[in-house]
């Protein structure tokens, strides 16, 4: 059942990516365009570095599957491409392999296809500390990833159902094991304050996977009998709104959920992010046109978040942070209502004193 369920999960996953309509809340971001800002591309810098960590792009390529034959094949290619573009890669949820170590195969191949390679192991918030530290040495992770997804075990007809252990889990698995770990949503968001309660926990990173990309309540939905969740289809909050709620968190922000192209990478690292994910466009080109059409669109992504820094005037990532932004429509509407003042950045890069600072500062 497992397998077959992951094996879902990519089938309805690329599904949704053929027939999504491409708007998201990242269009309600614009910059302002200095047209005398720009730099030399030869003194921009991909690199990012936050909690520790050190990458060399500020993109990277996040969890998706793993569990079965199919998937595992699809997780030897995004290892592939990783290895070849230097983007780091999270593993999809671990899960299969506790109940079955059979699977181990279709997640370890990830490191051996990528023995250099930035990797992050992936699991869910009910896991043991002991397994979270088999997941670890399941792929040699660099990093580890505990995923939130209530809604989504809500929809899920085998979901769980009992989610209060969670938050006590997170803090144990982040105090036992030897490596960053980073909490993220699988698409409906983290909320200001529940970045605060991870922050207090001891959580390294938080990826505050937002809506406006693959939707899991849709997904899960569509393995039901009746489908008879069809009116969650719009929960949570866009990644750009997680970004701005969030802004001044004390711990980093990565950016996932609806990232669709460089431009969003950008707008990302302008809203407070320090790097950007994405997993619907990487999982789509893989299926429909293999790994060297993965390599080349990751590339491709690479070239053209480095252009775009170089015309805003950012010679690296943290530096897009003080570049001047517009906030408009349904996403202006939010953070009034959560008392966010998007008004300043418009403005932020014309004074000294703001030159550096971050979107949470405004606050």
């Amino acid at each position: 059942m497992s397998a077959e369920r992951k094996d879902d999960h990519v089938r309805l996953a690329v599904e949704q990516q053929h027939g999504h309509s491409g708007h998201n809340q990242f269009d309600d971001v614009s910059f302002v365009h200095h047209a005398l800002a720009g730099v030399d591309r030869s003194d921009v810098s991909l690199a990012t570095s936050f909690a520790g960590v050190e990458w060399q792009v500020p993109l990277y390529i996040n969890a998706m599957t793993g569990g079965s034959e199919m998937t595992g094949a699809i997780n030897r290619d995004l290892a592939i491409a990783a290895r070849e573009t230097g983007v780091p890669i999270a593993t999809g949820s671990v899960s299969p392999y506790f109940k079955n170590p059979d699977t181990a195969e279709t997640f370890s191949v990830m490191r051996r296809e990528n023995p250099d390679g930035f990797i992050m192991a992936n699991i869910n918030a009910t896991t043991s500390v002991d397994n979270a530290r088999r997941a670890i040495d399941l792929v040699r992770a660099d990093a580890l990833q505990i995923h939130l997804n209530t809604i989504q075990e809500t929809v899920m007809p085998e979901g769980d159902r009992s989610f209060s252990s969670w938050g006590r889990r997170i803090e144990e698995i982040a105090a036992a094991v030897g490596v960053p770990v980073v909490v993220k949503e699988v698409g409906f968001g983290l909320s200001r304050e529940t970045v605060a309660l991870l922050e207090k926990s001891g959580v390294a990173v938080a990826d505050v996977g937002g809506s406006g990309g693959t939707n899991f309540a849709r997904i899960e939905n569509g393995r039901r009998e009746l489908a008879d969740y069809a009116f969650l289809d719009g929960w949570g909050q866009s990644t750009p709104a997680c970004l701005l709620d969030a802004g001044g968190a004390g711990i980093p922000l990565l950016a996932s959920g609806g990232v669709r192209d460089p431009l969003d990478v950008v707008r990302s690292l302008a809203l407070g992010a320090v790097a950007a994910g994405a997993s619907g466009p990487f999982l789509r080109t893989v299926v429909d046109d293999g790994v060297e059409a993965l390599v080349a669109q990751l590339s491709t992504w690479l070239d053209q978040i480095a252009a775009l820094m170089t015309a805003l005037g950012a010679r690296t990532p943290a530096e897009m942070a003080s570049k001047d932004v517009l906030v408009h429509g349904a996403l202006r509407s939010f953070c009034d209502d959560r008392g966010v003042a998007t008004g300043r950045l418009a403005t932020r890069s014309g004074s000294p004193d703001t030159i550096h600072r971050t979107i949470g500062s405004i606050r």
